[in-house]
């Protein structure tokens, strides 16, 4: 028929097109009675009518993509899944916006479910009108909206011995990026005034938790949001609706949800979320309290074991991608090795580059077939750079943790294989790489 000879007499003409575009991999040209039947054929979903448009109005996605889901495992939870957390698959991520499905979710007491109606903001303290807001009330403030990431500073925990997870998203998966619309802190502090020794501040939210957190003023009056949006819409039961605390690049658990109250004070609280967790503990035995910035760091996304180069040839050009990130400001460079460290190119930046948010980076890449130590290194705006294995625990030793930035590399075998390994005390490239490996089938 006209279509089979259309796509026959053309054949030629499109492979040699496709062939001189070295981004794609070689096409294979189908002969007579070797047609490529998703091409010359009818598509099933091409000859019947579709869903209706009031099938879902709320949008779902499609269902060929049911692997794209936050997932969980019980080495991360407390026993149950009431204390535990959820995490993001950064490995299927697009851009810098993380889908409000996919957030990932850390409760310290399950997901509460808040009546807008009856909800209530409390601010009192050391303020020189104590007030009770209800939401309403909120929103008639001036709002704003911001991309910032929120990361559990435990992203990357059962990493500092040695790897445990051949698995990006159980590795990296504690953190996510967003657009958030609220209003600036500060916005209502200026309103009802501080008292001049006001320099601490509470945050407990109204879940049965609480996870009470102190947090600097200074803070308060920078860049801290009360937010009731989400990339567009109203936050999920599970990121705090109606209203939640988002605390640029600091530790996630700041971040409160369910926000109940804010109480201003000239002393710290040292409630049990900041003594008795979420400090960085020493080589010495002794841990830092209050150590709330998630420092520079970064991972690549495309390869990863979820991600492999198994359907790569010999030859073919590659998009190596992934995403960096400081709580200290802006992404200024990203490095990537292919030795496991020994030597670094720059990548591309791509897209926004925005303070205290997720910055993709890219690197066009020629894969020759052969085994690589793949591995990236972030720099921020003020010079912090991501620090290797060594440098990391010779600072900190290997029993904490949170704030673990140390680089990671991917062991790109000859036959694609992705696999997580941990670079230590490597010497220069023509000498013997020392890594320990732990390799085993990636959790689906």
């Amino acid at each position: 028929n006209s279509r089979r000879d259309f796509f026959k007499n053309t054949a030629a003409l499109s492979v040699s097109a496709v062939a001189a575009s070295s981004v794609l991999g070689p096409v294979k040209a189908f002969a007579s009675g070797q047609d490529d039947p998703a091409i010359v054929g009818e598509a099933e979903w091409g000859v019947k009518l579709g869903d209706p448009v009031d099938k879902n109005l709320y949008g779902v996605p499609s269902p060929y993509e049911h692997n794209n889901i936050r997932r969980v495992t019980d080495l991360l939870s407390s026993g149950d899944m009431y204390a535990s957390i959820s995490m993001c698959p950064i490995h299927e991520s697009e851009g810098i916006i993380t889908p409000n499905g996919l957030f990932f979710t850390r409760n310290h007491g399950g997901t509460a479910h808040v009546d807008p109606n009856e909800y209530r903001l409390m601010i009192h303290g050391k303020v020189k009108r104590e007030v009770v807001l209800t939401l309403d009330e909120l929103k008639k403030y001036p709002s704003e909206t911001r991309t910032y990431f929120i990361e559990c500073p435990a992203n990357g925990s059962p990493e500092w011995r040695a790897p445990q997870f051949n698995n990006l998203q159980f590795m990296k998966g504690m953190m996510s990026c967003a657009q958030w619309t609220g209003v600036m802190l500060k916005t209502i502090l200026d309103d009802i005034g501080l008292e001049d020794d006001a320099a601490w501040m509470l945050a407990e939210g109204s879940d049965n938790a609480g996870n009470p957190r102190t947090i600097p003023v200074a803070k308060a009056l920078d860049d801290i949001m009360v937010v009731w949006g989400q990339n567009g819409e109203a936050l999920r039961a599970e990121q705090g609706y109606p209203i939640r605390l988002v605390v640029p690049g600091w530790e996630g658990n700041l971040n409160t949800k369910w926000l109940k109250r804010l109480e201003f004070s000239n002393k710290p609280w040292h409630s049990k979320e900041e003594t008795s967790k979420y400090t960085m503990l020493q080589k010495t035995g002794k841990a830092i309290q209050y150590f709330w910035p998630n420092e520079v760091n970064s991972v690549i996304t495309k390869p990863c074991p979820e991600k492999p180069w198994t359907h790569l040839k010999k030859g073919d050009l590659v998009e190596i991608e992934g995403i960096a990130w400081s709580g200290h400001g802006t992404i200024k460079h990203v490095d990537i090795s292919f030795d496991g460290g020994d030597n670094w190119v720059e990548a591309s930046l791509k897209g926004l580059v925005l303070p205290k948010c997720w910055t993709r980076f890219s690197y066009m890449y020629k894969w020759d077939g052969k085994p690589i130590l793949l591995s990236s290194r972030a720099t921020d705006d003020i010079n912090n750079t991501q620090p290797t294995l060594d440098e990391e625990t010779s600072a900190v030793g290997v029993e904490n943790v949170y704030h673990r930035n140390g680089l990671v590399t991917w062991e790109v075998t000859g036959k694609g294989e992705v696999n997580n390994v941990h670079i230590r005390k490597h010497k220069k490239a023509q000498e013997l790489y020392h890594w320990i490996k732990y390799s085993f089938s990636s959790i689906t």
